[in-house]
């Protein structure tokens, strides 16, 4: 348990702090938790956050939020566009609708040391977009992955999957890894009970290396090149990309340190679009300084700037077909210490200019007070901006339409007790309002009768609850509630009432509770039970009805083998989360070698 208890994060203030003394609402899904789950991808690690509103649209897509503004289910994600997600720093967030295209991210489970999941804006540190939560995904080191590691499964929704991973040393103070991995997932079924054709396959390798000239110094290269599409459809959809990043950085003591990051990222898709095919390209440029050091005995003051620079190049639907969009950057940040481990107050802003929407800024204040060992209560005061996206700007429909971006400010409270040495709670409630949502308004004209405009504001405010529990040296419980509620008006006359179901349908409660056991003869017994509220009908999208799932594993550890059998979606055969397909039971088995 004081492992748990010591769990540290550093999506609140870029710097490894204790998740039970953070100014913020946050939950950590560790790589046990992960590998305990049986999940075979990167949204299926999602499910174990409590604190996110997820529904998997097909075999591929999947919509996933914090905080609300899902968009419509029937969109199956591709309108969620107020969560920031990164990986090692690497921001997947894609201009051109907005969110994350989850298809493309298969990072390998069995390298991440950590996912940390923060609902609320977290803009000041991480730059637009982070309006109602940021992911962090944290991969492990090449120094912790030394050795071989292989697995493969097969089974009933998951045809099959296999990966191979091997880490090693190249000198006594450099590491490195490479990895290889095959993901091959079957249709859904479609709501008339027809297969889908929407089987989907992904490869993938990449490598790291980590190199310590120091005890202070480290500096960190890693790459991905990835590709795959649909295996059964007749108008066949196809994505590839590569990145490529690279990280130094130096400690000067223990309250001062320097990091300097840059990375390149290329993402390409061509899908089905109506009668002619939709393609997309994007490469990405980034560069990024963050520096801390302190002032007297109280401050400890944190600054940087960042220039990234996006070029794309999309269909005719789109003016112009290729756009250069640079973002500049900077930030200051200082961490107040009243009482020494007692009282802390952080105040700061980010500052930024962009291509669409000109000139923003993000200010945020903190305070958490830790009133005696294991209580403490925090509130923060945010303020974030959503930048407009392609889709918002330069769509045809829209032409000559100055689309501003989407503002919030967050109210938000807290407070986490351990009331025993088993037990751990977390409570945090918010309240947000927004200016200048997206919306869709009619026109006078014939040929566009259709525009994106700003038009609506909204209020949104819920409870969110997170708990973990040592019951025995060999049972580990850990799960959560959320309760989320909104409201969306119109500031105009002329907003179409499908305006409010574009921006999100969502769930209103959302619980998830993860059983793990360690039983005797090295067996392995772990249970994920998840329950989501329905989701209302709107305009001609269907209702989404409530359900509850289950998924279980079975696993028995050899010396350097572990076969495990693994149920997801067990309750029923097949349900509905977003969009129109239903998800099938799936029942797969697996063997993984370590040595």
């Amino acid at each position: 348990m004081e492992e748990l208890m010591n769990v540290k994060v550093t999506s609140i203030s870029m710097r490894p702090e204790k998740l039970t003394e953070v100014a913020s609402a946050v939950q950590v899904i560790t790589n046990e938790d992960i590998h305990r789950s049986g999940a075979t991808r990167l949204p299926e690690t999602l499910r174990l956050a409590s604190n996110l509103q997820i529904g998997q649209a097909n075999s591929h897509d999947w919509a996933i939020t914090a905080r609300g503004f899902n968009g419509l289910p029937s969109a199956g994600g591709i309108l969620a566009n107020k969560l920031l997600v990164m990986i090692d720093g690497r921001s997947i967030y894609n201009p051109l609708f907005g969110g994350v295209y989850w298809d493309a991210q298969f990072t390998p489970l069995k390298d991440l040391d950590r996912i940390e999941v923060v609902s609320g804006p977290g803009g000041t540190l991480w730059g637009a977009n982070a309006v109602n939560g940021v992911i962090n995904i944290v991969t492990k080191s090449a120094k912790e992955t030394q050795g071989f590691h292989a697995s493969a499964s097969g089974g009933s929704f998951l045809r099959d999957f296999a990966e191979a991973r091997y880490g090693f040393r190249v000198s006594p103070n450099m590491f490195f890894r490479v990895y290889g991995s095959r993901y091959d997932q079957k249709n859904t079924v479609l709501q008339n009970e027809k297969g889908a054709k929407d089987a989907w396959n992904m490869s993938q390798a990449g490598f790291r290396m980590d190199y310590y000239p120091s005890k202070a110094t480290s500096l960190t290269v890693q790459g991905d090149l990835y590709g795959g599409g649909e295996n059964d459809s007749t108008t066949r959809a196809n994505l590839d990309g590569e990145n490529m990043l690279a990280r130094f950085a130096h400690q000067f003591s223990e309250k001062s340190n320097l990091t300097i990051q840059a990375y390149f990222d290329r993402t390409w898709r061509k899908t089905p679009y109506s009668t002619r095919p939709f393609f997309y390209q994007l490469n990405t440029y980034d560069v990024d300084i963050q520096h801390r050091f302190p002032i007297g005995r109280r401050h400890s003051v944190l600054w940087g700037g960042a220039y990234r620079f996006q070029k794309d190049q999309t269909a005719s639907t789109f003016i112009p077909l290729s756009r250069n969009m640079p973002l500049f950057s900077a930030f200051l940040q200082d961490e107040i210490t009243f009482v020494p481990d007692q009282l802390k107050l952080t105040v700061g802003s980010k500052f930024l200019h962009n291509v669409f929407s000109g000139f923003e800024i993000q200010p945020s204040a903190r305070l958490a007070w830790t009133m005696y060992s294991g209580h403490t209560i925090w509130t923060a005061v945010s303020r974030a901006v959503r930048l407009p996206t392609r889709f918002d700007s330069d769509i045809t429909v829209t032409p000559g339409l100055k689309f501003g971006s989407e503002k919030v400010i967050a109210y938000e409270l807290g407070y986490r007790i351990r009331p025993v040495d088993q037990l751990s709670l977390s409570f945090a409630t918010f309240y947000n309002q927004y200016n200048h949502l997206r919306s869709l308004d009619s026109t006078s004209s014939t040929t566009t009768p259709i525009v994106l405009a700003n038009s609506q504001r909204a209020e949104s405010w819920g409870f969110e609850f997170t708990g973990n529990f040592r019951a025995r040296d060999w049972w580990h419980l850990r799960g959560g509630y959320t309760y989320f509620a909104k409201s969306i008006r119109a500031v105009s006359p002329k907003v179409l009432p499908i305006s409010g179901a574009f921006e999100g349908v969502d769930l209103k409660n959302v619980v998830m509770l993860q059983s793990i056991m360690d039983l005797p003869d090295n067996l392995q017994f772990d249970v994920i039970g998840r329950f989501s509220d329905k989701l209302p009908a709107a305009s001609t999208t269907p209702a989404v009805p409530a359900y509850f799932t289950f998924d279980a594993r079975l696993a028995r550890q050899f010396k350097s083998v572990e076969i495990s059998l693994v149920g997801q979606n067990l309750f029923q055969n097949q349900h509905t989360e977003a969009g129109l397909s239903r998800i099938p039971r799936s029942i797969y088995g697996k063997i993984t070698c370590r040595f």
